[in-house]
C-alpha cells in the first residue's frame, strides 16, 4: 500500500520510523510540504532512512494525481481542513494526528466531509496501543473489574518557554489552545476509551506566570460520566521536570493504576496484578516532547491500514475522536462561564 505523508514537522520523523518498521506492506510514496526546498531536503533524509526514493510535492493536486492507498495528515491544526477536504473528495482513507482541528465545529466539519464521501478516517491517539492500555481495556470490557466508580486523570508534564516561543505554539489561531488540546488530549482520549463518554463537566483553565503563551498551561475539571461514575482531571505543562501521565480507576472490585505503560491492579481481596513494560520508554512528558517510542505510532498506522483493507473501523474512529473534542469544548465553556456544562452530543 502506498502512503502519502502530508506535513514535515516535528512528529514527521516518528511516522517515517513507524513506516520503516511496519509489518503490513506499507510504502511511503510521497511527502507533501509547504516549502519545496525543505520538502526536497526532508525527502532525501527519508530516502536514507527507508532505503528507497520518496517523491516530494508542494501542491495537493499534484500529490493526488496518482492517488495513494492512504494518507497520513500531520499538519498543524490550522492547516488541516483544506488537505482533509481534498483527500475526502478524492476518496483517500486518512489517518490524522490529533487534534482533528482547532475547534469542535471545525473538527465536525472535517468529519462530515469524510462521512459524505464515504471515505475512512481515523485519528492517531497512540496511547490506546500501549500493551498495558490494551490489557486494561480487555479486562474492563470483559467485566472482570466490575462497574467503574471513579476516574482520576493526571498529566504532570513540562514544557520550557523555548517550546512556546515557536511561532503559533500554544495559540488559539494555530493550535486551538494549550495543554488540553495539545498534550492532555491523549490521556483524556485514553480515559474515555476505558471508562466511556462524559456527560457533564465543571472546569478551571488558566495560564500560569511560568509561560508566556496565549492558551492555558494548567487545566482541571470535575467529570460526570454517562455511566454515573465521577471523575477528576488535572493537567499542566508546568510540572517540572515532567512525569508520566496516569489514569487511576476505582471499580467495584479493585483499584487500578495505569501510569505510562505500567498497569497495577490492587484487588479488594488483597491480590495484586502488576504489568510493566519490557523496556523503558519515555512518554514525552518532559522538556523533549518527542521522547517516546515510534512503536505506538506504528501500531496505529498498521491498524488503520488493516481497516482500509478490511473496510472496517479503525482503532480510533472519527466519532470517538470527536467526543474528546466535545469534552474539551465543554471544559472551555465551563471554565469561561463557571457553570456545570453539558458535553455536546
Amino acid at each position: 500500500m502506498d502512503v502519502l505523508l502530508i506535513g514535515a514537522g516535528m512528529v514527521a520523523q516518528t511516522h517515517v520510523l513507524a513506516l520503516r518498521d511496519n509489518t503490513v506492506g506499507l510504502r511511503l510514496s510521497g511527502v507533501l510540504g509547504r516549502d519545496p526546498k525543505r520538502t526536497e531536503k526532508f525527502c532525501a533524509q527519508v530516502a536514507d532512512t527507508l532505503g528507497y526514493t520518496v517523491s516530494g510535492f508542494s501542491d495537493i493536486s499534484d500529490a493526488l494525481a496518482n492517488p495513494p492507498d492512504m494518507a497520513i495528515l500531520i499538519t498543524p491544526p490550522n492547516a488541516r481542513a483544506g488537505f482533509a477536504n481534498a483527500l475526502a473528495k478524492a476518496g483517500v482513507p486518512t489517518l490524522m494526528e490529533k487534534p482533528i482541528e482547532r475547534t469542535l465545529d471545525a473538527a465536525r466539519s472535517i468529519s462530515t466531509a469524510y462521512t459524505q464521501s464515504e471515505t475512512l478516517a481515523g485519528v492517531c491517539f497512540q496511547h490506546r496501543t500501549r500493551a498495558a492500555s490494551q490489557a486494561l481495556k480487555a479486562r474492563l470490557s470483559a467485566g472482570d473489574l466490575g462497574d467503574i466508580v471513579h476516574v482520576e486523570i493526571r498529566v504532570p508534564w513540562w514544557r520550557d518557554q523555548a517550546y512556546y516561543d515557536e511561532p503559533g505554539r500554544g495559540s488559539y489561531d494555530r493550535d486551538g489552545g494549550g495543554v488540553m488540546i495539545n498534550q492532555a488530549i491523549h490521556s483524556l482520549d485514553l480515559a474515555l476509551w476505558l471508562a466511556g463518554p462524559v456527560a457533564r463537566v465543571q472546569a478551571q483553565m488558566s495560564t500560569s506566570p511560568i509561560h508566556q503563551m496565549e492558551g492555558e498551561d494548567i487545566a482541571s475539571a470535575l467529570l460526570t460520566f454517562a455511566s454515573g461514575a465521577s471523575g477528576v482531571l488535572s493537567a499542566s505543562t508546568v510540572a517540572y521536570p515532567g512525569g508520566a501521565e496516569s489514569i487511576a480507576i476505582t471499580t467495584a472490585k479493585a483499584h487500578v493504576l495505569l501510569q505510562g505503560d505500567t498497569l497495577r491492579i490492587d484487588w479488594y481481596n488483597g491480590r495484586q496484578d502488576l504489568m510493566t513494560p519490557d523496556t523503558g520508554t519515555g512518554t514525552g512528558g518532559g522538556a523533549d516532547p518527542m521522547a517516546f517510542s515510534h512503536g505506538w505510532h506504528q501500531s496505529v498506522i498498521e491498524d488503520f491500514a488493516q481497516a482500509v483493507r478490511d473496510e472496517a473501523a479503525p482503532l480510533v474512529p472519527m466519532d470517538e475522536a470527536l467526543h474528546v473534542h466535545a469534552v474539551i469544548h465543554a471544559m472551555e465553556q465551563a471554565a469561561r462561564n463557571q457553570t456545570l456544562t453539558d458535553v455536546p452530543a
